[in-house]
């Protein structure tokens, strides 16, 4: 079998759905599988945005960035508790002075 990038993907989507399964049987990569999806409807998107399919490629494009959004809410909020700090003690260090 000669690998073309139609055989590439359709290996890929065999992958994909081969974790999905497995994650249902509880034999699956756990914490990686909520990666996966995001990541996969992203990859979609692009691919269909690239195909002229703008609507749908746009729409799971969409739907995959929200997705992968929730995703880094943890980190997002590690951000804003450090810029807090730095901003606060940059205040602190000007005397009072916000701006």
């Amino acid at each position: 079998m000669e690998l073309s990038k139609r055989n590439i993907w359709a290996l890929i989507l065999i992958g994909l759905g081969l974790l999905i399964i497995l994650n249902r049987f509880g034999l699956g990569l756990g914490p990686l599988m909520g990666w996966i999806i995001p990541l996969a409807l992203i990859g979609l998107g692009y691919i269909g945005i690239k195909n002229n399919r703008s609507f749908f490629g746009w729409v799971l494009l969409i739907i995959g960035l929200i997705s992968l959004l929730g995703k880094f809410a943890g980190l997002m909020g590690l951000i804003i508790a450090v810029a807090l700090i730095w901003y606060g003690i940059s205040i602190l260090r000007k005397g009072g002075r916000a701006y």
